[in-house]
């Protein structure tokens, strides 16, 4: 089986040397300290099985490296091994098509083993990734609490019809009633009746409050464009 490391760290590639040693003797091992001599080295050994890849390399971008390697040669495997071992990262990699994750401080023993599994056609992803939980959703605001809502609601999920959601939105730009009338071209009682029915939807008793609401919930309004 031919392998190519492709690592700007020399200990690094040492390390891999007698892994693989220890792994499988008859291993033939190609060394690249950049991209340019790994896709050298690629072009004059079309049967490479494996490629070990850095994402963190001088001359390039690793992701990069690892998109123009699932391109122009799908047929060989690639393994990423970096420093980073965030979740992102990770989903990056798998994404892109490589075939495990190793990370560079993981022990020499979860090294091997991530390997053996990448030789029986597994892919390798750190166990300390998938025990890690998500991110908690943030918390409610006051606004929210005090509506009763599951989470940051939508205008709509209050009630507020699209007329409504127009007033709100120039009631947040500072407009008055009569300058809203203008703007959406409808009565004056016809705007009252919105206020109030935006005043009933965020529970507030004035234009005030019920600005403070929108805005606590998150709402970038823009009044609809009139025709």
């Amino acid at each position: 089986m031919k392998i190519l490391v492709v690592d700007d760290h020399p200990l690094i590639r040492e390390a891999l040397r007698g892994i693989f040693h220890d792994l499988k003797g008859d291993v033939t091992l190609f060394e690249a300290a950049d991209s340019g001599q790994a896709m050298q080295l690629i072009a004059e050994h079309t049967d490479l099985g494996l490629i070990l890849l850095d994402l963190n390399l001088p001359d390039r971008d690793g992701f990069s490296v690892l998109t123009e390697l699932r391109e122009r040669h799908p047929e060989i495997a690639v393994v990423v091994l970096s420093a980073a071992q965030d979740r992102n990262s990770v989903t990056k990699a798998l994404d892109l098509g490589a075939v495990g994750f190793i990370p560079k401080t993981g022990q020499r023993e979860v090294m091997m083993s991530a390997l053996q599994l990448v030789f029986a056609g597994g892919i390798y992803i750190p166990p300390e990734i998938l025990a890690r939980e998500e991110a908690p959703p943030a918390p409610l605001s006051a606004t929210a609490t005090r509506l009763g809502l599951q989470s940051q609601a939508a205008p709509t999920d209050v009630g507020l019809t699209e007329r409504q959601i127009d007033v709100l939105a120039l009631m947040m730009q500072g407009k008055g009633n009569k300058a809203i009338c203008r703007v959406l071209d409808i009565a004056e009682p016809t705007v009252k009746n919105h206020i109030t029915a935006i005043f009933k939807a965020v529970k507030a008793t004035n234009r005030t409050e019920a600005v403070i609401a929108a805005r606590e919930l998150g709402w970038d309004l823009t009044p609809a464009p009139q025709s």
